[in-house]
Protein backbone atom coordinates (compact mmCIF):
# COMPACT_ATOMS: atom_id res chain seq x y z
CA UNK A 1 0.00 0.00 0.00
CA UNK A 2 1.52 3.28 -1.12
CA UNK A 3 0.66 6.08 1.30
CA UNK A 4 2.29 9.36 0.41
CA UNK A 5 3.46 11.43 3.36
CA UNK A 6 1.96 14.90 3.49
CA UNK A 7 4.34 17.73 2.67
CA UNK A 8 4.27 21.44 3.34
CA UNK A 9 3.56 22.12 -0.34
CA UNK A 10 0.06 21.33 -1.52
CA UNK A 11 -0.37 20.34 -5.15
CA UNK A 12 -3.66 20.97 -6.90
CA UNK A 13 -5.03 21.17 -10.39
CA UNK A 14 -6.52 24.27 -11.98
CA UNK A 15 -5.11 27.81 -12.20
CA UNK A 16 -1.65 28.47 -10.84
CA UNK A 17 0.90 31.28 -10.67
CA UNK A 18 0.75 31.52 -14.46
CA UNK A 19 -3.01 32.08 -14.40
CA UNK A 20 -5.80 30.05 -15.95
CA UNK A 21 -4.46 27.43 -18.39
CA UNK A 22 -5.84 27.69 -21.90
CA UNK A 23 -6.38 23.94 -21.97
CA UNK A 24 -6.74 22.61 -18.44
CA UNK A 25 -6.56 18.81 -18.12
CA UNK A 26 -5.48 19.10 -14.47
CA UNK A 27 -8.88 19.87 -12.94
CA UNK A 28 -11.72 17.34 -12.91
CA UNK A 29 -14.46 19.91 -13.39
CA UNK A 30 -17.25 18.94 -15.81
CA UNK A 31 -15.96 20.07 -19.21
CA UNK A 32 -19.55 20.56 -20.42
CA UNK A 33 -20.03 23.27 -17.83
CA UNK A 34 -20.68 25.63 -16.38
CA UNK A 35 -24.30 24.64 -15.94
CA UNK A 36 -26.13 27.76 -17.20
CA UNK A 37 -28.96 27.49 -14.66
CA UNK A 38 -26.59 27.34 -11.70
CA UNK A 39 -24.30 30.00 -13.13
CA UNK A 40 -27.26 32.38 -13.38
CA UNK A 41 -28.31 31.57 -9.81
CA UNK A 42 -24.81 32.28 -8.50
CA UNK A 43 -24.53 35.52 -10.48
CA UNK A 44 -27.89 36.68 -9.13
CA UNK A 45 -27.15 35.79 -5.50
CA UNK A 46 -27.68 38.71 -3.12
CA UNK A 47 -24.36 39.17 -1.34
CA UNK A 48 -25.49 42.28 0.53
CA UNK A 49 -26.82 40.14 3.41
CA UNK A 50 -25.57 37.31 5.56
CA UNK A 51 -27.17 33.96 4.79
CA UNK A 52 -29.49 32.57 7.44
CA UNK A 53 -27.02 31.36 10.05
CA UNK A 54 -29.02 28.15 10.53
CA UNK A 55 -29.34 27.50 6.79
CA UNK A 56 -32.72 25.98 7.59
CA UNK A 57 -34.16 26.18 4.07
CA UNK A 58 -31.00 24.88 2.42
CA UNK A 59 -30.69 21.97 4.85
CA UNK A 60 -34.32 21.03 4.28
CA UNK A 61 -33.89 21.04 0.49
CA UNK A 62 -30.73 18.95 0.60
CA UNK A 63 -32.36 16.53 3.04
CA UNK A 64 -35.40 16.12 0.79
CA UNK A 65 -33.13 15.59 -2.24
CA UNK A 66 -31.36 12.71 -0.47
CA UNK A 67 -34.40 11.39 1.40
CA UNK A 68 -32.89 11.88 4.86
CA UNK A 69 -33.73 13.88 7.98
CA UNK A 70 -32.53 17.49 7.97
CA UNK A 71 -30.61 16.79 11.21
CA UNK A 72 -28.26 14.55 9.22
CA UNK A 73 -27.21 17.35 6.85
CA UNK A 74 -24.06 19.30 7.70
CA UNK A 75 -22.78 22.19 5.62
CA UNK A 76 -19.13 22.86 4.86
CA UNK A 77 -17.14 25.62 3.23
CA UNK A 78 -15.61 23.02 0.91
CA UNK A 79 -14.63 19.37 0.93
CA UNK A 80 -11.19 20.34 2.18
CA UNK A 81 -12.70 22.36 5.02
CA UNK A 82 -14.70 19.36 6.18
CA UNK A 83 -11.71 17.04 5.80
CA UNK A 84 -9.80 19.17 8.26
CA UNK A 85 -12.79 19.62 10.57
CA UNK A 86 -13.65 15.95 10.95
CA UNK A 87 -9.97 15.12 11.37
CA UNK A 88 -9.80 17.68 14.17
CA UNK A 89 -12.90 16.13 15.74
CA UNK A 90 -11.40 12.65 15.63
CA UNK A 91 -8.08 13.96 16.99
CA UNK A 92 -9.90 15.42 19.98
CA UNK A 93 -11.58 12.08 20.63
CA UNK A 94 -8.23 10.35 20.19
CA UNK A 95 -6.74 12.41 22.99
CA UNK A 96 -9.37 10.89 25.24
CA UNK A 97 -9.23 7.39 23.78
CA UNK A 98 -5.47 7.11 23.36
CA UNK A 99 -5.69 6.52 19.61
CA UNK A 100 -4.34 8.47 16.70
CA UNK A 101 -4.23 7.00 13.18
CA UNK A 102 -6.00 7.72 9.92
CA UNK A 103 -6.50 5.08 7.22
CA UNK A 104 -6.12 6.28 3.62
CA UNK A 105 -6.78 4.58 0.28
CA UNK A 106 -3.64 3.38 -1.54
CA UNK A 107 -3.70 6.50 -3.75
CA UNK A 108 -5.66 9.48 -2.55
CA UNK A 109 -6.28 13.22 -2.34
CA UNK A 110 -3.47 14.88 -0.44
CA UNK A 111 -5.67 16.79 2.01
CA UNK A 112 -6.57 13.57 3.83
CA UNK A 113 -2.93 13.14 4.82
CA UNK A 114 -2.38 16.89 5.25
CA UNK A 115 -5.17 17.07 7.80
CA UNK A 116 -3.86 14.05 9.68
CA UNK A 117 -0.38 15.57 9.79
CA UNK A 118 -1.76 18.91 10.99
CA UNK A 119 -3.40 17.19 13.95
CA UNK A 120 -0.51 14.88 14.77
CA UNK A 121 -2.23 11.72 13.62
CA UNK A 122 -0.35 8.87 12.00
CA UNK A 123 -1.21 7.13 8.75
CA UNK A 124 -2.02 3.46 8.40
CA UNK A 125 -3.08 1.03 5.70
CA UNK A 126 -5.09 -1.03 8.21
CA UNK A 127 -8.68 0.12 8.79
CA UNK A 128 -8.92 -1.73 12.10
CA UNK A 129 -6.02 0.33 13.45
CA UNK A 130 -7.57 3.65 12.49
CA UNK A 131 -9.60 6.25 14.29
CA UNK A 132 -10.81 7.64 10.96
CA UNK A 133 -11.11 5.81 7.63
CA UNK A 134 -11.18 7.62 4.28
CA UNK A 135 -12.73 6.24 1.11
CA UNK A 136 -13.38 7.88 -2.24
CA UNK A 137 -15.51 6.50 -5.07
CA UNK A 138 -15.04 7.04 -7.94
CA UNK A 139 -11.57 7.38 -6.52
CA UNK A 140 -9.00 10.04 -7.24
CA UNK A 141 -6.68 9.80 -9.05
CA UNK A 142 -7.66 6.44 -10.59
CA UNK A 143 -11.39 7.03 -11.00
CA UNK A 144 -12.34 3.50 -9.97
CA UNK A 145 -14.05 1.64 -7.16
CA UNK A 146 -12.74 1.83 -3.62
CA UNK A 147 -10.76 -1.38 -3.31
CA UNK A 148 -10.73 -2.03 0.43
CA UNK A 149 -14.17 -1.57 1.93
CA UNK A 150 -13.88 -2.46 5.59
CA UNK A 151 -16.45 -4.41 7.50
CA UNK A 152 -17.88 -3.27 10.80
CA UNK A 153 -15.46 -0.78 12.30
CA UNK A 154 -15.19 1.11 15.58
CA UNK A 155 -13.96 4.10 13.57
CA UNK A 156 -16.11 6.29 11.30
CA UNK A 157 -15.76 5.89 7.54
CA UNK A 158 -15.98 9.02 5.39
CA UNK A 159 -16.88 8.41 1.76
CA UNK A 160 -15.81 11.27 -0.49
CA UNK A 161 -18.44 11.36 -3.26
CA UNK A 162 -17.06 14.34 -5.17
CA UNK A 163 -17.05 12.39 -8.44
CA UNK A 164 -20.19 10.30 -8.02
CA UNK A 165 -22.25 12.77 -10.12
CA UNK A 166 -19.60 12.44 -12.85
CA UNK A 167 -19.62 8.64 -12.91
CA UNK A 168 -19.55 7.48 -16.54
CA UNK A 169 -19.58 3.70 -16.00
CA UNK A 170 -20.16 0.98 -13.39
CA UNK A 171 -22.22 1.51 -10.25
CA UNK A 172 -21.52 2.47 -6.63
CA UNK A 173 -20.12 -0.31 -4.49
CA UNK A 174 -22.35 0.35 -1.50
CA UNK A 175 -26.06 -0.26 -1.18
CA UNK A 176 -28.35 2.42 0.23
CA UNK A 177 -28.36 0.58 3.55
CA UNK A 178 -24.56 0.58 3.62
CA UNK A 179 -24.39 4.24 2.62
CA UNK A 180 -26.52 5.05 5.66
CA UNK A 181 -23.65 3.77 7.83
CA UNK A 182 -20.94 6.09 6.45
CA UNK A 183 -20.36 9.82 6.25
CA UNK A 184 -21.08 11.00 2.69
CA UNK A 185 -19.16 14.09 1.56
CA UNK A 186 -20.67 15.86 -1.47
CA UNK A 187 -19.11 18.69 -3.53
CA UNK A 188 -21.39 19.44 -6.51
CA UNK A 189 -19.27 22.31 -7.88
CA UNK A 190 -17.17 19.87 -9.94
CA UNK A 191 -20.22 18.28 -11.57
CA UNK A 192 -21.64 21.73 -12.31
CA UNK A 193 -18.44 23.13 -13.81
CA UNK A 194 -18.18 25.83 -11.15
CA UNK A 195 -15.23 24.85 -8.99
CA UNK A 196 -14.58 28.48 -8.06
CA UNK A 197 -17.72 28.43 -5.90
CA UNK A 198 -16.68 26.77 -2.68
CA UNK A 199 -19.55 24.83 -1.13
CA UNK A 200 -20.04 21.32 0.21
CA UNK A 201 -22.30 19.30 2.43
CA UNK A 202 -22.26 16.03 4.33
CA UNK A 203 -24.88 13.39 5.00
CA UNK A 204 -24.17 11.97 8.43
CA UNK A 205 -24.68 8.25 9.11
CA UNK A 206 -27.57 7.02 11.19
CA UNK A 207 -26.98 7.20 14.92
CA UNK A 208 -24.16 9.76 14.72
CA UNK A 209 -25.90 12.55 16.63
CA UNK A 210 -23.06 13.02 19.11
CA UNK A 211 -20.44 13.41 16.37
CA UNK A 212 -22.75 15.69 14.39
CA UNK A 213 -23.02 17.93 17.45
CA UNK A 214 -19.25 17.90 17.91
CA UNK A 215 -18.69 18.82 14.25
CA UNK A 216 -21.20 21.65 14.50
CA UNK A 217 -19.35 23.02 17.53
CA UNK A 218 -16.14 23.04 15.48
CA UNK A 219 -17.81 24.80 12.54
CA UNK A 220 -17.23 28.50 12.05
CA UNK A 221 -20.25 30.78 11.70
CA UNK A 222 -21.59 31.03 8.15
CA UNK A 223 -19.50 28.31 6.48
CA UNK A 224 -21.28 29.18 3.21
CA UNK A 225 -21.65 32.61 1.68
CA UNK A 226 -24.52 33.71 -0.53
CA UNK A 227 -22.92 32.23 -3.66
CA UNK A 228 -22.36 28.83 -2.06
CA UNK A 229 -25.96 28.79 -0.86
CA UNK A 230 -27.16 29.65 -4.37
CA UNK A 231 -25.13 26.82 -5.90
CA UNK A 232 -26.41 24.17 -3.47
CA UNK A 233 -30.01 25.34 -3.72
CA UNK A 234 -29.81 25.13 -7.51
CA UNK A 235 -28.05 21.76 -7.36
CA UNK A 236 -31.20 19.96 -6.18
CA UNK A 237 -33.46 21.42 -8.89
CA UNK A 238 -34.79 18.89 -11.43
CA UNK A 239 -33.69 21.10 -14.35
CA UNK A 240 -30.12 21.10 -13.08
CA UNK A 241 -30.10 17.35 -12.56
CA UNK A 242 -31.44 16.96 -16.09
CA UNK A 243 -28.62 19.15 -17.43
CA UNK A 244 -26.09 17.01 -15.55
CA UNK A 245 -27.61 13.78 -16.88
CA UNK A 246 -27.45 15.21 -20.40
CA UNK A 247 -23.76 16.03 -20.03
CA UNK A 248 -22.73 12.47 -19.19
CA UNK A 249 -23.19 10.96 -22.71
CA UNK A 250 -21.17 13.85 -24.12
CA UNK A 251 -18.39 13.21 -21.62
CA UNK A 252 -18.43 9.49 -22.49
CA UNK A 253 -17.94 10.28 -26.18
CA UNK A 254 -15.17 12.78 -25.45
CA UNK A 255 -13.49 10.30 -23.12
CA UNK A 256 -13.48 7.52 -25.72
CA UNK A 257 -11.96 9.91 -28.26
CA UNK A 258 -9.36 11.17 -25.80
CA UNK A 259 -8.27 7.71 -24.70
CA UNK A 260 -7.98 6.53 -28.31
CA UNK A 261 -5.92 9.61 -29.20
CA UNK A 262 -3.50 9.14 -26.32
CA UNK A 263 -3.12 5.44 -26.98
CA UNK A 264 -2.28 6.22 -30.60
CA UNK A 265 0.43 8.54 -29.28
CA UNK A 266 1.91 5.69 -27.24
CA UNK A 267 0.42 6.57 -23.86
CA UNK A 268 -0.84 3.86 -21.49
CA UNK A 269 -4.29 4.82 -20.18
CA UNK A 270 -5.56 3.21 -16.99
CA UNK A 271 -9.23 2.24 -16.63
CA UNK A 272 -11.57 4.68 -14.93
CA UNK A 273 -15.29 5.05 -14.25
CA UNK A 274 -15.22 8.85 -14.08
CA UNK A 275 -14.57 11.92 -16.24
CA UNK A 276 -10.83 11.58 -15.69
CA UNK A 277 -8.20 8.86 -15.74
CA UNK A 278 -4.52 8.30 -15.18
CA UNK A 279 -2.10 7.79 -18.05
CA UNK A 280 1.58 7.06 -18.46
CA UNK A 281 3.17 8.93 -21.39
CA UNK A 282 5.16 6.88 -23.83
CA UNK A 283 8.30 8.84 -22.99
CA UNK A 284 9.49 11.54 -20.61
CA UNK A 285 7.00 14.39 -20.31
CA UNK A 286 8.18 17.88 -19.42
CA UNK A 287 5.29 19.35 -17.47
CA UNK A 288 6.79 22.84 -17.41
CA UNK A 289 7.09 22.93 -21.20
CA UNK A 290 3.54 21.70 -21.63
CA UNK A 291 2.31 24.35 -19.16
CA UNK A 292 4.18 27.05 -21.07
CA UNK A 293 2.39 25.83 -24.20
CA UNK A 294 -0.97 26.38 -22.50
CA UNK A 295 -1.54 22.72 -21.56
CA UNK A 296 -1.77 21.84 -17.88
CA UNK A 297 -1.60 18.22 -16.74
CA UNK A 298 -1.76 16.92 -13.18
CA UNK A 299 1.33 15.05 -12.03
CA UNK A 300 0.03 11.96 -10.22
CA UNK A 301 3.23 11.55 -8.17
CA UNK A 302 1.64 13.51 -5.31
CA UNK A 303 -1.03 10.80 -5.18
CA UNK A 304 1.67 8.12 -5.00
CA UNK A 305 1.48 7.21 -8.69
CA UNK A 306 4.86 8.22 -10.07
CA UNK A 307 5.37 8.42 -13.82
CA UNK A 308 1.69 9.09 -14.50
CA UNK A 309 -0.52 12.09 -15.01
CA UNK A 310 -4.14 12.41 -14.00
CA UNK A 311 -5.94 13.82 -16.99
CA UNK A 312 -9.51 15.06 -17.16
CA UNK A 313 -11.80 14.58 -20.13
CA UNK A 314 -11.86 17.70 -22.28
CA UNK A 315 -13.58 18.74 -25.55
CA UNK A 316 -12.08 17.68 -28.89
CA UNK A 317 -10.45 21.08 -29.50
CA UNK A 318 -8.50 20.78 -26.25
CA UNK A 319 -7.59 17.18 -27.07
CA UNK A 320 -6.22 18.23 -30.45
CA UNK A 321 -4.17 20.97 -28.77
CA UNK A 322 -2.71 18.38 -26.39
CA UNK A 323 -1.84 16.14 -29.32
CA UNK A 324 -0.05 18.95 -31.14
CA UNK A 325 1.82 20.00 -28.01
CA UNK A 326 2.87 16.42 -27.29
CA UNK A 327 4.14 15.91 -30.81
CA UNK A 328 6.10 19.16 -30.68
CA UNK A 329 7.65 18.14 -27.36
CA UNK A 330 8.43 14.57 -28.32
CA UNK A 331 12.10 15.54 -28.41
CA UNK A 332 13.13 17.37 -25.20
CA UNK A 333 14.50 20.85 -25.66
CA UNK A 334 18.34 21.02 -25.62
CA UNK A 335 19.80 21.72 -22.18
CA UNK A 336 16.31 21.83 -20.70
CA UNK A 337 16.31 22.21 -16.94
CA UNK A 338 12.56 21.81 -16.58
CA UNK A 339 11.09 19.02 -14.53
CA UNK A 340 10.42 15.83 -16.45
CA UNK A 341 8.33 12.81 -15.63
CA UNK A 342 10.05 9.52 -16.33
Amino acid sequence: MNIVEASSQRIHGGPDALGVPRFDFSSNSNACGPCPIVLAAVQQADATYYPDASYATLRARLAAFHGVEAQRVLLAGSASEFIFRITACMAQQGERDGQGKVCLPPYSYGDYAQAAQAWGLGLTAQPMEAQLVWACEPSSPLGGAHAFWPGVLPAPVVLDRAYEPLRLSSAPSLTEAQLAQVWQLWTPNKALGLTGVRAAYVIAPLGAQATVAALERLCASWPLGAHGVALLQAWVQPRVQAWLAGSLPVLRDWKARQVAMLQALGWTCLPSDANFFCARPGQALDLNRSRAAGIKLRDAASFGLSGHVRISVQPPAAQDALKMAWQSMATPAPNSTNREMT
